[in-house]
């Protein structure tokens, strides 16, 4: 993470313990619509009813919900965000609020919408590459898609954009495919920063087999950090959330620090389930039996290892030891 947003990041927690507020936002993920360009087989966004596939939430309703929970930071995903007739003018008026923006997208349309966009520190493009070229393609269902992203990765590197991937991997990877992948990013793309993520089990998605378990994501990631360099690896992530992956440590999942909202509202609990919807992020927060989830709670969450759930536990966990804290410096 960038010096400037680490701090800013790190003050905004700092503010919420001397507010002593218990369940506060670190990032939340954004959906202004759910419709797609792409029918991947690990996504289920495209199941939904075709009157809500063509609903877009209006600028206004999105900007306020970021503000009414004050989050630093926004992913806004979908579908697929650049469908959005107003993706521009939303990514605009949150940056205008200094909030650090990362637009998730299989990169398909930037050529087309490129220029509604303006470099800057509080901006990203977020590309999902989840493998090479054979392995990508088959991801998405879709021949061509890999060859495409990577031509729009290296333009947007050209114009001067921040531009950092998210992988998910699921049970057909093997050590050395993620090693390739992660190699590749790192070393031939050069993407600012890298993601990753286990194929969590969403119920919607058509294909159901190939999800990683607790079990199969720690022996993946423990071999995989074994074989390849992983401090060599640019990762968006705390050293305590790759210890995390790879069963070094593990953590309480804390959902309510990566809220998603939608055309529905606050989803309760998380990106991965839907118990409901809350219409604040304050009503989310404190009408949720928070307990009622998590591994050992809902069978549910027994395989899930997301960082939407885990990954703040790790941030929470850094910041509140000088010895995370000085190693996470090390690794950045």
């Amino acid at each position: 993470m960038p010096l400037r947003q680490a701090i800013r990041v790190a003050g905004y927690i700092f503010g919420q313990k001397l507010r002593r507020r218990a369940k506060y936002p670190l990032l939340v993920e954004l959906e202004p619509l759910f419709a797609c360009n792409l029918k991947c087989a690990g996504c289920g966004k495209i199941q939904h009813p075709a009157d809500v596939l063509r609903q877009r939430m209006p600028v206004e309703q999105a900007v306020a919900a970021i503000e009414e929970c004050g989050a630093p930071m926004v992913s806004i995903a979908g579908g697929e965000p650049l469908m959005h007739p107003q993706i521009g003018e939303l990514v605009r008026e949150l940056v205008a609020r200094r909030k650090y923006v990362f637009l998730c997208t299989n990169a398909l349309l930037i050529p087309k919408k490129i220029d509604e966009f303006e470099p800057s520190p509080y901006f990203a493009w977020t590309v999902h590459i989840d493998g090479l070229r054979e392995r990508h393609d088959a991801s998405v269902c879709k021949e061509g898609v890999f060859d495409d992203a990577v031509e729009a990765v290296r333009e947007c590197r050209r114009r001067g954009f921040r531009v950092t991937t998210n992988t998910t991997f699921f049970n057909t990877d093997s050590p050395q495919s993620v090693i390739e992948v992660l190699d590749y990013l790192n070393d031939d793309l050069r993407v600012d920063e890298i993601m990753i993520s286990p194929g969590y089990a969403y119920e919607k998605a058509p294909d159901q087999e190939h999800f990683l378990g607790v079990q199969q994501t720690r022996r993946l990631f423990r071999e995989v950090f074994a074989q390849g360099n992983r401090r060599r690896w640019r990762f968006n992530h705390t050293p305590l959330f790759l210890d995390f992956l790879e069963g070094k440590a593990d953590f309480p999942c804390t959902a309510w620090a990566i809220p998603s909202y939608s055309l529905y509202g606050w989803q309760r609990p998380c990106y991965l389930m839907a118990d409901g919807y809350a219409q604040t992020y304050r009503e989310l927060v404190e009408d949720t039996d928070w307990s009622r989830y998590g591994r050992g709670n809902d069978p549910r969450c027994a395989n899930c290892m997301a960082h939407c759930g885990y990954e703040p536990t790790a941030v929470f966990a850094t910041l509140g030891s000088l010895r995370e804290s000085l190693r996470a410096l090390r690794h950045s």
